[in-house]
């Protein structure tokens, strides 16, 4: 491929490894598909079909001014699908990329779609309020997230790839490589859309696409996630989708596929091919 033109004239980056059963990546905020490296690279080798795309506005895709919206990425989504024909497909979302496959399940029906995951996901509804009392304050997206991106995004980046590693004072689960290439990565996002993101995540109230959700579905969720808290997010979302398993992997932060990469990897394999 390696491009596909949306139906408002943006170019998404596509990567299609293998052949089989389709499986379907979304990746993370700020972050772009080759995120997923490890478990793609796995999957394909094992006799799927991979398909991974980077999000409008990030990686090797356009940055549009606008459409950083959960429609406009669902509808990205189904066009990534359509165009590549993948049919009988596992969906899986890491992160934000959770938000793709709830709506792409509620707004287009889940066309296509033979099953979910949601991997470190921000469904089901992140921002504290009135009817989510576990979410997270709206003074951290704001006032920890996006001003000191607007102050110098490359420094904040740097220390929020410790946060999303599960980094402490004495110890690391990663190298300091693996830090420098989440770097990278977000280094690649245009500002534009990594600001309208965090709005998206933050903001998009997922319960009422949850029973759109009839297909089998894997969440899998770190105990120890600081980016992304596991109440509001996985078990909330666990609890109202009724296909639904929920694994906790106990004391990993929000970058699990680097984590507990080998752990993860065998259970989308297993997965994917039940």
């Amino acid at each position: 491929m390696p491009f596909i033109k949306t139906r408002d004239n943006v170019d998404l980056y596509v990567k299609d490894w293998g052949s089989g059963r389709p499986v379907i990546l979304t990746h993370g905020w700020p972050l772009n598909a080759d995120s997923w490296e490890a478990q793609a690279l796995a999957l394909a080798e094992a006799g799927h079909r991979v398909i991974a795309y980077d999000r409008r506005g990030f990686g090797r895709s356009g940055q549009p001014w606008s459409g950083y919206d959960y429609d406009s990425f669902s509808d990205d989504l189904a066009e990534v699908i359509e165009q590549t024909g993948a049919t009988d497909a596992t969906l899986i979302g890491f992160s934000m990329g959770g938000g793709e496959v709830a709506r792409y399940m509620s707004r287009h029906g889940g066309k296509g779609i033979v099953k979910a995951g949601l991997i470190s996901s921000v469904v089901a509804y992140l921002l504290k309020d009135e009817s989510n009392p576990d979410g997270v304050d709206e003074s951290v997206f704001e006032d920890q997230i996006k001003a000191p991106i607007r102050a110098d995004r490359h420094a904040f980046f740097a220390q929020f790839a410790e946060q999303f590693y599960g980094v402490g004072f004495i110890s690391s689960p990663v190298s300091a490589q693996v830090l420098h290439a989440f770097e990278r990565l977000a280094a690649q996002g245009g500002i534009k859309g990594i600001l309208d993101c965090v709005d998206a995540f933050s903001r998009t109230d997922f319960r009422p696409d949850l029973a759109s959700f009839d297909v089998p579905t894997l969440i899998i969720h770190g105990t120890a996630d600081k980016v992304v808290p596991i109440d509001p997010s996985a078990r909330q979302a666990a609890a109202g989708i009724a296909s639904a398993t929920l694994i906790e992997y106990d004391g990993e932060p929000h970058g699990l596929n680097v984590t507990a990469q080998d752990r993860l990897t065998a259970e989308l394999l297993d997965f994917a091919r039940a």
